[in-house]
């Protein structure tokens, strides 16, 4: 994927949800998520968290070569065992808790974005650098993960708002493509599935009914584990 069109999605969708997340009342902040154990409040500290991994990566040094693709980057290993969820759960509850409201949050949150997507702009294509889980990987390839952060969990945000999804078409095509492949989009046509609705039976946020079930596995459709 080129970086202009990653930066379009992240941007889009990073936009979309400081829209949809800044005149919520005091009382949604408090509402459960799906991410157990996450409410609204922490689960937005959790995707700052996310984010705010980026400006520390571009200051180490750059990696001789990538060596993890996005697909990649989701593979079942240390980065989802108990320890490093645990850590994860309280990294957001802390970023969460510095807040002292949740307009403030969102304000906070829109800056952490707009600061990260104004750094990587100034990268060069082939800028490597290495997560935190150790992963020698393209800048461009890094933040498509990035995208799925802000555009799943914001599927889960609005769920828990109780708002109609706010997913926008730039980020709903590069999480297609990632999870499907090229033909993606081919796929989830003729499953009769928009965008968000197919990104919910995809990270299993929704279940299939069986003949959902039976015409995914007649398409030979694998989803890509995203923890």
């Amino acid at each position: 994927m080129r970086r202009d069109q990653v930066m379009e999605a992240f941007n889009a969708e990073a936009e979309q949800l400081s829209a949809a997340m800044r005149f919520l009342g005091e009382d949604e902040w408090s509402r459960p998520t799906a991410c157990d154990p996450w409410n609204v409040r922490e689960l937005l500290g959790h995707m700052m968290v996310a984010i705010d991994w980026l400006p520390g990566m571009l200051d180490g040094d750059a990696p001789p070569q990538a060596t993890v693709s996005a697909a990649d980057y989701y593979r079942g290993d240390a980065r989802f065992s108990p320890e490093t969820n645990n850590r994860r759960i309280e990294l957001a509850r802390e970023r969460a808790a510095q807040a002292p409201g949740g307009k403030d949050l969102v304000q906070e949150f829109d800056e952490v974005w707009r600061t990260a997507a104004r750094l990587c702009e100034k990268e060069p294509d082939d800028r490597v650098v290495r997560t935190r889980h150790g992963d020698p990987m393209l800048l461009t390839d890094f933040l498509v993960t990035r995208v799925v952060e802000v555009a799943v969990h914001g599927l889960d945000l609005a769920a828990a708002i109780e708002r109609r999804p706010w997913l926008t078409e730039s980020a709903g095509r590069m999480l297609t493509r990632l999870l499907l492949g090229p033909r993606g989009l081919e796929e989830v046509r003729r499953l009769g599935w928009d965008q968000a609705t197919f990104l919910r039976k995809a990270t299993g946020r929704e279940p299939m009914t069986d003949e959902e079930t039976a015409e995914v596995e007649r398409a030979g459709i694998r989803w890509l584990a995203l923890g």
